[in-house]
């Protein structure tokens, strides 16, 4: 019997539909919870905002990670000096990949041609760029499998990083709920109540990072 894939499909986005709705219930639940408690009132949505900033960050760093496909965001973190200020090489100039190997960077001032080169060329990229007065053409080799076990490690380690930084929020919201509690604002109940969404949420969240970590890596490790 013939499979038909776009209704397998169609029924793949409804059930992650469900289970988006469902997530949402469960943060907005959490949410209100911590919210009836006077003395806690904006702490839970402080701490996500906190979380949601660091998961931004996470993700920033992730497009800047090279895979074996060239991307005009490999380019990002390089800066070059425009007129005393060390600025974002996209900041300055139209970045465009026309073909899987290759990356090309068209300065709106020529004058900027030369020090963005250099820029590129002595970045820990391992890039050779090269220029005709113009254009700079930048050349994206193939990586080995040992450079995308090693771009795979130091993301790892970015990761990590990731995960401490939610987990000092995740402690300083505790500090207010015991805070809260020592000086009778709220009950023991709801303090453990409290203490058990913030929980939830920091788990929530590095399970994100997590996630965006597992795709990123399949992506590097796929020749």
């Amino acid at each position: 019997m013939p499979i038909c894939y776009k209704a397998l499909s169609g029924c793949k986005i409804r059930l992650w539909s469900r289970g988006f709705r469902q997530i949402q219930e469960v943060v907005h639940t959490m949410a209100s919870a911590m919210a009836s408690m006077e003395a806690l009132t904006g702490v839970y949505d402080g701490l996500k905002a906190r979380m949601d900033k660091t998961i931004d960050d996470f993700r920033a760093n992730l497009v800047s990670v090279r895979t074996g496909r060239a991307s005009v965001h490999m380019l990002d973190g390089i800066k070059v000096d425009y007129y005393g200020t060390d600025t974002a090489i996209s900041q300055v100039a139209q970045i465009t990949t026309p073909e899987a190997n290759l990356i090309l960077v068209q300065p709106w001032e020529q004058t900027l041609v030369t020090a963005i080169e250099k820029a590129i060329r002595t970045s820990s990229h391992g890039f050779n760029p090269m220029h005709d007065g113009k254009i700079i053409r930048v050349p994206v080799p193939p990586m080995t499998e040992e450079r995308r076990k090693e771009a795979v490690k130091l993301l790892a380690g970015t990761v990590e990083d990731h995960k401490t930084s939610i987990r000092n929020i995740r402690r300083e919201g505790n500090d207010a709920v015991k805070k809260a509690a020592k000086d009778k604002l709220i009950s023991a109940d709801d303090e453990k109540r409290a203490n058990e969404e913030i929980q939830q949420l920091t788990d929530a969240e590095i399970k994100r990072i997590e996630e965006l970590f597992r795709a990123k890596e399949k992506e590097v490790m796929t020749i």
